[in-house]
């Protein structure tokens, strides 16, 4: 894939979920919650402060994450629903 986000975003591909509960039952797309769990594909260089000095992203591809429930703008490349979010919506890395 040959896309790299701009400045202080990230590209993130969601983890799914289990389709189970803990006591086996299955659960329909329907009623599944978005995970708030994903794994970074592609960071940006980083933000720019206002004297032009760059800011490095705390965060690298590879890195598993956890974001808020509503954050980033959902994209589809190469026939893949992923995500581009701000460095700053990442709740934090696990």
């Amino acid at each position: 894939m040959a896309f790299k986000p701009l400045h202080d975003r990230v590209l993130v591909r969601r983890i799914e979920g289990e389709d189970k509960t803990k006591g086996g039952l299955i659960i329909p797309d329907s009623a599944k919650e978005k995970p708030a769990e994903g794994e970074i594909v592609a960071v940006g260089t980083g933000a720019r402060k206002d004297n032009g000095e760059l800011i490095e992203m705390a965060v690298k591809a590879g890195d598993k994450i956890l974001f808020g429930k509503w954050s980033g703008t959902e994209v589809k490349l190469d026939g893949e629903d992923l995500l581009i979010m701000k460095e700053s919506d990442i709740l934090g890395v696990m």
